[in-house]
């Protein structure tokens, strides 16, 4: 899928008007997805569990005239379905849609041994990473399914697709999301215009990628904004032949 898309990629007026979901909306690629869109004339609801960052992007976006974007500020290690359902009625009530939802949040956890892996942060981990990612899905997929050729993303990694020493809970989360889009995948497949996909942003410059290689030059690296025409491409319906695939992301 990554050779058909191309770097000049431009999204037009597709998304105008559309809703999407965000999760770790302030920092990193979430944010850089949260100006995307909003950039592109969607309405981006932005969760994330930071308020006082939630609103610093909020005024940030309205001082640019862009559609009003709406604060969601959820702690996804204590979400619960129920709390996921309910988000999902507000959003039916005030917008009657949801044209995607891209599971970008996530925690990395300590790199340490297997056999030294601390229970409460192998449960941190796997709440986050993997417990909200599926609650989420539940309680807001009955809105995505009634929104015409809907958008499900969800994020992996490197080490989700093939082990690495030391990555201990992240590596074993990330494997989980792998599993659960390619659940989803199969789920929706002949039944639904809801597309699902996995994507690996690969090294970005983002705090995370920092924590995880401190040797890192980050300027190696691509920024977030870099990636944004590859995530409007897969939001878009240029997409829609290649759904239930995982893919790595490209400049």
């Amino acid at each position: 899928m990554n050779q058909i898309f191309h770097a000049d990629f431009q999204i037009g007026d597709e998304l105008n008007g559309q809703v999407h979901l965000v999760t770790g909306a302030t920092r990193g690629i979430g944010e850089a997805l949260c100006w995307s869109l909003a950039r592109a004339g969607a309405t981006v609801l932005m969760l994330g569990r930071d308020e006082q960052a939630l609103e610093a992007l909020y005024d940030a976006i309205m001082a640019e005239s862009l559609p009003e974007p709406v604060i969601i500020p959820i702690d996804l290690e204590t979400l619960t379905l129920d709390a996921a359902e309910e988000l999902a009625g507000m959003i039916d009530e005030h917008f009657g849609k949801l044209n995607g939802l891209i599971h970008n949040a996530g925690i990395l956890g300590s790199r340490t041994p297997v056999s030294q892996i601390k229970s409460k942060e192998w449960e941190q981990v796997q709440r986050v990473n993997v417990d909200a990612v599926l609650y989420l899905t539940q309680g807001l997929m009955p809105l995505l399914e009634t929104t015409p050729h809907a958008t499900l993303i969800l994020t992996s990694s490197g080490v989700g697709a093939k082990a690495r020493a030391y990555w201990g809970a992240y590596a074993v989360s990330k494997f989980a999301v792998e599993g659960l889009a390619q659940l989803l995948a199969e789920e929706l497949e002949n039944t639904s215009t809801t597309r699902v996909f996995c994507v690996d942003p690969g090294a970005t410059r983002t705090a995370m990628r920092a924590a995880a290689y401190p040797g890192e030059t980050p300027e190696d690296n691509p920024t977030p904004e870099a990636l944004m025409p590859f995530y409007l491409w897969l939001l878009s319906r240029e997409s829609e032949s290649h759904r239930g695939q995982r893919v790595k992301a490209r400049m």
